[in-house]
């Protein structure tokens, strides 16, 4: 797991309780494990060990991608040559917070962050999944009292049966792969939709869901 934040702690913990065997990487392990957020969750996921991002992919079947996109390349090429052949779980969002609220996106329509990924760690296999919605859905979507949609991008066949898996150990049961990572672009430009409404509605706990006419298989 890359990164410590809400998102981190989100994933990293309902993965913790499935059973998975993980590691959490940040870039200052006395500063994180000083955090009081932080603190009160490791002490529910004594078994999940923080290390440096450097060498933090060696040996993973798995890595997520659960930072900012503001600071991610900069930090996957940290990670480095351990990205090497390693299915990488891409949550990030392309947000530019530098203009006031609602953030807008720096990459948008002909490009995708997810695709940024791809071209910076080429022997990845990048897949884009978990981004359209807020971390409370993303391992609990049961919590919203009916299925919701989940989205799969990437170019990977195996890596995209790989996450798609762990979706549905994670609870999500309308998983929809829209193809390969270009597809990436609309579940990141959602965003835009997705912030105005939260904003409607007073709070981010929801999704959407495809509704699927009878001439289109469920």
């Amino acid at each position: 797991m890359l990164g410590t934040g809400a998102v981190g702690r989100a994933v990293a913990g309902r993965l913790d309780d499935l059973g998975h065997d993980l590691t959490m990487a940040t870039r200052d392990l006395a500063a994180t494990a000083g955090r009081e957020e932080h603190t009160s969750w490791a002490e529910a996921h004594a078994d999940v060990r923080l290390v440096p991002f450097a060498g933090s992919a060696d040996g993973a079947d798995l890595v997520v991608n659960a930072l900012g996109g503001d600071i991610a390349l900069g930090v996957l090429d940290e990670v480095g040559p351990d990205l090497v052949g390693r299915v990488l779980l891409d949550l990030s969002n392309p947000l530019d917070h530098g203009h006031g609220f609602p953030p807008r996106l720096f990459v948008k329509d002909d490009d995708s962050f997810a695709e940024q990924v791809q071209r910076a760690h080429p022997e990845a296999l990048v897949v884009k999944t978990l981004n359209t919605m807020n971390n409370t859905v993303m391992v609990d979507p049961g919590r919203l009292g009916e299925s919701t949609t989940v989205f799969v991008s990437g170019d990977e066949p195996s890596a995209k049966a790989t996450v798609t898996a762990l979706l549905r150990e994670l609870g999500h049961t309308d998983v929809i792969d829209l193809g390969g990572l270009e597809t990436a672009r609309g579940p990141e430009m959602f965003l835009a939709l997705w912030v105005r409404t939260a904003v409607a509605l007073g709070g981010s706990d929801f999704n959407i869901k495809v509704v699927r006419g009878p001439s289109l298989p469920a």
